[in-house]
């Protein structure tokens, strides 16, 4: 089990680092052919940080492991709210742009109700995978053209942050260099972190979807977690409150999309009477806090509260 431990240690580490360098080297790439920051920020950062996600669920959906393929994505979209907006919220409360508030999460909750409904004959199959896909696709067309009729000022910081996270152009060399060296750690990592999330699982008789919905799942957030307290300590909200949301879509849409495209994935029953509805209910909680146009601390607390809450619930048997 020590090994295996030591396994899940390596995923970690390969999902966080190979996840940085992949968005460092395509978005320096991009940045040298003359991509605009503004687009920059709204693909190759926010559905970055959204690989390690995609190659650990197709990685676990193709060696059988459905569990963990679905967990992880559930579990991420818990986690990068209750988790992360939590944490972001306390490290400076949260202003929120009325954008948000009428289109990006009314859309993640929508979505989320679609993929309950679709699961609901526990099986997500190739034509289900095609609907996502297309939506994705659909979403990301829709936000780079309201993008371009945004407020000046949000442009601006969505500009400045991408400044932050990207380094000045290098050598095209270095950037697929850095590109390819991404891909291939994440490759790696994905397949060390199920690997080692399996064998763990079997070894204490922990079911994989409890492994998937919380240490796979808070492994494959690392990216948006850094990417979004970062934004946090810069008082960037927008950033924050952007990547975590536009990422609970793109893992929806975008990666059970993929998976299921690639290979039909099986649906836990658990998933659909219980994990699904708690995903939902924390993308509403969060609207209702997007209310007032702030989360202030007392409810980042009151969301980190949340997520520990349901960690502790993930392991109690059922």
């Amino acid at each position: 089990m020590f090994q295996d431990v030591i396994w899940i240690a390596v995923g970690l580490a390969g999902l966080f680092f190979g996840g940085n360098w992949l968005v460092q080297g395509a978005a320096r790439f991009a940045k040298t052919l003359g991509v605009s920051p503004i687009v920059i920020g709204l693909t190759i950062v926010a559905y970055g940080t959204s690989m390690p996600e995609l190659l650990v669920s197709v990685q676990a959906a193709l060696g059988g492991n459905a569990d963990i393929s679905m967990g992880n994505v559930v579990g991420s979209n818990i986690a990068n709210i209750g988790l992360i907006i939590g944490i972001s919220a306390l490290i400076f409360p949260m202003v929120v742009q009325l954008q948000f508030l009428r289109r990006e999460i009314p859309i993640m909750i929508g979505v989320s109700l679609l993929l309950l409904f679709l699961a609901q004959d526990g099986v997500l199959q190739a034509t289900d995978g095609l609907l996502f896909v297309m939506g994705a696709v659909g979403f990301s067309v829709f936000s780079y053209l309201l993008a371009k009729r945004e407020e000046a000022e949000l442009i601006k910081e969505t500009t400045e942050f991408t400044a932050t996270l990207v380094e000045p152009p290098k050598s095209i060399l270095s950037d697929l260099a850095l590109i390819g060296g991404g891909i291939a750690v994440l490759l790696v990592g994905s397949e060390r972190l199920v690997f080692g999330a399996v064998n763990i699982a079997t070894a204490l008789g922990v079911p994989q979807l409890v492994i998937g919905i919380t240490l796979v799942a808070v492994g494959t957030s690392l990216p948006e977690l850094a990417t979004s307290v970062i934004a946090a300590f810069k008082k960037e909200s927008e950033i924050a409150i952007g990547n975590v949301v536009g990422s609970n879509i793109f893992n929806i849409l975008g990666i059970l999309g993929i998976t299921s495209l690639i290979t039909p994935i099986n649906v836990n029953p658990q998933l659909i009477r219980v994990d699904m509805f708690i995903m939902i209910g924390f993308s509403v909680a969060l609207y209702l806090f997007c209310i007032g146009r702030k989360i202030n601390r007392l409810e980042g607390l009151l969301l980190l509260v949340g997520y520990v809450a349901f960690t502790v619930y993930a392991f109690v048997p059922r």
